[in-house]
Order: C-alpha cells, then structure tokens, then sequence
C-alpha cells in the first residue's frame, strides 16, 4: 500500500502523516474496524485518513466504515482515500437506526449540522440531527459492545460562562437562552452529552465526550465558509477582512492534527459518560485579534481590519459573545498536548488553502 491519503495537498499529508507517527499506541487499535459518522467533515477526515496512513505506515490493520448521506459528495471529501480497500463508505441515514452487518469495535460520531446560519433558520432539524443521531449512534454501541466511543461535542455546550472566571473547565457551564433560535445547537450538544452519560450509566456504553473548541487548519474544506476561513482567503488576496460584529467574543481554537490526536487518546482513555475539553489554552483570542493575526501572518499587513456591524448579527447565526478561556487540563491527564500555536495554526491552513486553489 503506497498511496497516499491527500497527495494533492502536501500540508494536509504531513498532517495527517504526523498524527500516524505520533506516540500515541497503535497497537490498542490494531485489526480493529472503526465507524465514523461525520468522516466528509474537517474533523471526521482528518481523522480518516490518520488512520488509514497508520495503515500504510504502522501495519495498523484497521477497516473504517464511513456512513454518509451522499456517497458522490463523499466522493470528493474523500478524495484521496475513496475507494481503498481499508475504507468502506456507503449511505445512510445517521438519525435513524443504523444496521451495520459485521462487527464495530470503535465508533466516532461526528456526524450533525455545522452551518452557523441553519442553527437559526432550521432549528428543528438542527436539534433533530443532533440528537436522533447521537442516540442512534450511541444504541449501535451498545449493541455492538463497542470497546469505545468518542461524541464530537462543542465548545458552544457551555454557554454564556462567568466572564470573571480566570479559565473554565468541563463542569462550569454558563447559560443558554433556550428561546433563542441560535441555541437549537448549544443546546441539543449538551443535551446529546447527557445522552452520552445516560448511555454509559445504563448500557455501560465506553464513551466519551470531547467538547471540541474551533478547530481549524490544513484539510478545511474549499466551500468553507467559517470565519477563520473568510478571514484567511481575505489575507491571502489582499482584501478587507469583515467583522460584522465588534469581535470582542472571545474565540478558542485548536489545530487538526492536534484534535486527531486527542480523538485517539479518547477512543482508548477517559471516564465513561465523561466530557473533555480539545482546546489550545495558548489559541483564545478575542475574534478581532483573530483578524488582526490573520492580516499580519498572512498578508504583511496589507489587508486591513475593518467592521461592518449590522442591526442584527442574529442573521449570521452568530453565537453570543462570551468572555471565555477553556481549560483543557482533564485532557492533558490523558497525555495530550496540543503543540501547534495561532500563528502557526494559521501558516499551515495558508499552505493548504494554496495548494487546493493551484489544483482548482
């Protein structure tokens, strides 16, 4: 086995590569077959094709089943890796109940709405998806007897936290208006972690939850459209970088590969029921200096900062601003220490935003 998982975007091989080689035990996964809802996404393929390249790399010998709603979308998610012999996509619908006919022995759900402006104008299905499909991933571990489950989870599961705290950690969660439109995903996050205790408590089900802070970096997709991706195409060509807020809500970030790595450890390690934090303590910025490091990093300057506040920010789906420092501390315990800093976080996605625009 000689190819490689992403050959037409070197920063995203090396990343993935890395996560390979990295010191976490490959043996606990060896022979192992892995499901993973979500694997179209940022998160869910970078961690794909981590562990397809252990494959290729490590003699891991795992198989990945890959659920997905449009295997022609997939197709090109995948690019690199579609069609391989240890990887095995096919349709499904993650919110009912999935029927799988061999045994799962890991299952990383990660499938859900992402885009900010459906948490507002579809709500209903943005709750739906969460939590049908975190119950119906959940109801396939227990019936496979999984040895472990990861639920991506996010960082908006904690709400408006006490600004004045010096860091915030997994058990101080804040508030969320549930009539707010905006909370159709904050909300029914924290309501699937509580699925994922329930299941732990009465099933026994060997999950965790990793509230994930923005993770960003090489393997974004071209059409995405979050902010640190409109801020780093705006550096990149020299244009203005928009703020439709007065971007003082603070932002918490992590890199890819760094994330890859704690979705490993967590596969293998952790609470049953638990929730831990996947965040860079050293990547929490307020968003306008997000902007201010992006037209620096990658423009010299040039692009300037500028705002653009209309009457509601709730038309872009915005979250609340929150004053808030993750700490990932409980995650460290595990052994995980993310190593990429902002700046860099923002070079390597540059790179990788470069070499998919030489190839389009």
């Amino acid at each position: 086995m000689t190819n490689l998982e992403c050959p037409s975007r070197p920063r995203f091989q090396a990343d993935v590569e890395e996560c390979a080689r990295s010191g976490f035990d490959f043996a606990l996964l060896k022979d192992s077959t892995i499901l993973i809802t979500g694997a179209t996404g940022l998160v869910g393929g970078a961690l794909t094709r981590a562990l397809l390249a252990a494959n290729r790399l490590r003699g891991l010998n795992a198989r990945v089943l890959a659920p997905v709603r449009d295997v022609l979308r997939a197709r090109d998610a995948l690019a690199g890796v579609y069609g391989r012999d240890d990887l095995s996509v096919f349709p499904m619908d993650v919110t009912r109940p999935m029927h799988i006919d061999e045994p799962v022995d890991y299952i990383v759900h990660g499938a859900g709405v992402t885009t900010s402006r459906l948490f507002v104008t579809h709500p209903v299905e943005t709750i739906e998806t969460a939590l049908m499909g975190a119950r119906c991933a959940l109801q396939l571990a227990a019936e496979k007897q999984v040895r472990g489950m990861v639920y991506l989870s996010s960082m908006e599961a904690f709400g408006v936290t006490d600004p004045a705290l010096p860091s915030v950690t997994e058990t101080q969660i804040g508030y969320i208006d549930p009539q707010s439109l905006r909370s159709s995903y904050s909300e029914s996050k924290r309501m699937a972690e509580c699925l994922c205790a329930a299941y732990a408590g009465e099933y026994g089900v060997p999950v965790r939850a990793a509230r994930l802070a923005q993770t960003f970096g090489a393997g974004v997709s071209p059409k995405e459209t979050r902010v640190f991706m409109q801020f780093a195409r705006a550096a990149l060509e020299g244009r203005n970088l928009v703020l439709h807020t007065k971007g003082e809500s603070y932002g918490n970030y992590v890199y890819t590969a760094d994330c890859v790595k704690a979705l490993l450890l967590l596969l293998t390690r952790g609470e049953n029921g638990g929730v831990y934090t996947v965040a860079n303590p050293d990547a929490c910025v307020p968003i306008k200096e997000l902007a201010r490091l992006c037209s620096e990093t990658l423009s010299g300057g040039r692009a300037r900062v500028v705002f653009d506040i209309p009457e509601s920010a709730l038309t872009y789906g915005y979250a609340p601003d929150v004053k808030m420092r993750l700490n990932a501390d409980k995650m460290k315990a595990l052994g995980w220490q993310p190593s990429i800093p902002l700046d860099e976080m923002l070079r390597r996605l540059a790179a990788d935003i470069r070499s998919f625009s030489e190839t389009n």
